[in-house]
């Protein structure tokens, strides 16, 4: 690994190293297994629950957080779609107004042709050309009659033109008025379902003794020190070889600098992040932009074997694609994990990975 990268890396662990995992000798970024107690390990209370039960309350809180993750997911996408629709419906109601301008000055014309046509008795240019008993007024008369023929029928097609993209117009704006519409309800509703799932796993996680969040705590400790021993020991990071681009040590950059900041779901910072937020916004520090969401930046972005990652690139989690993370190199990554924690360095292994985008590709 470069010395560039390396800096890198070395700055996103060094804040966190004293209350984040940490690699064990000789190997990559991986969770330490519990440290056992010098001293004596005391006796649960018959209240306490026992570690099978903190299991099933670790696996409990995990399916509701996953939950929240996907409701979140789907309220970020359903705001970036009002976004668009509202921005098309500005559009279309300027196009609109010009419309209606250009309509009214077409019918101002046609009414001064209809005025001018009365004001000479009433006959329309054929007629006066034919009584006329002069030759060559009949011939420069024939022109302007021409003339005035094509002039007409141009003002009439123009006019019925208008007159569609007004229609048409109308139509485009309605039919964005309701998806609009349907993405407020479906972003109430993703509020909403965010709120329950959150609500539910805080309620559980309050009904713990202290001991018990503590001795929770260490379970998912060392979940993740599992999953990402086990990654780990499949020699992946022997492939896993490339460097950072420029953008792509800048999102690092960025990303390194809201280590410690609250997860908060829909936020896009500079305060809080959910993940989507804080990998849309690092990437959106390097220039580049990308899609909100984790499950978007999924299907638009370019996906990369896991052995061509490098630094910067987009680790996709689970297979809904419900969770996105930003790798730092030498099997780390920097993301935002759910309500309750901040913006931290992680074992890249330690989730179910579903893939890796390149933002920059």
């Amino acid at each position: 690994m470069g010395s560039g990268k390396r800096g890198l890396v070395a700055a996103a662990v060094t804040v966190v190293c004293a209350v984040t995992v940490l690699g064990a000798p000789g190997t990559a970024f991986a969770a330490p297994s519990p440290t056992p107690s010098t001293s004596p390990t005391p006796t649960p209370t018959p209240s306490a629950a026992s570690n099978s039960d903190l299991e099933a309350v670790r696996k409990k809180l995990a399916k509701l957080y996953h939950s929240a993750a996907v409701a979140t997911d789907a309220y970020n996408a359903a705001e970036e779609a009002a976004d668009e629709q509202s921005a098309q419906i500005v559009a279309l109601a300027k196009k609109i107004v010009e419309g209606q301008e250009k309509l009214a000055d077409l019918k101002k014309r046609a009414g001064a042709a209809a005025a001018a046509q009365y004001r000479s008795g009433g006959l329309p240019d054929e007629a006066h050309l034919l009584l006329s008993d002069d030759p060559q007024a009949f011939l420069d008369g024939t022109g302007r009659v021409l003339q005035g023929q094509r002039a007409t029928k141009g003002l009439l097609a123009e006019m019925t033109r208008t007159q569609q993209d007004l229609e048409q117009y109308a139509k485009d704006a309605s039919a964005q008025w309701r998806k609009l519409e349907d993405g407020r309800k479906a972003k109430a509703a993703a509020k909403k379902k965010i709120k329950k799932e959150i609500a539910a796993a805080e309620k559980l996680e309050s009904q713990l003794e202290e001991e018990e969040k503590e001795r929770l705590a260490k379970l998912e400790a060392e979940a993740a020190h599992k999953a990402q021993t086990a990654w780990l020991d499949s020699g992946i990071l022997k492939d896993i070889k490339g460097e950072a681009s420029e953008k792509g040590r800048k999102a690092i950059e960025y990303a390194t600098a809201q280590l410690g900041k609250p997860y908060e779901w829909g936020a896009e910072g500079p305060k809080t992040y959910d993940c989507s937020g804080l990998t849309s916004e690092a990437w959106a520090s390097a220039g580049s932009g990308i899609p909100r969401t984790s499950q978007e930046q999924w299907k638009q972005l370019r996906h990369i074997d896991i052995e061509d990652m490098r630094p910067g690139d987009l680790i996709i989690y689970n297979d809904d694609a419900s969770h996105v993370a930003l790798y730092v190199g030498d099997g780390a990554i920097i993301h935002a994990p759910r309500p309750g924690r901040t913006v931290t360095v992680a074992g890249a292994g330690s989730m179910p990975i579903l893939g890796v985008v390149r933002p920059d590709a």
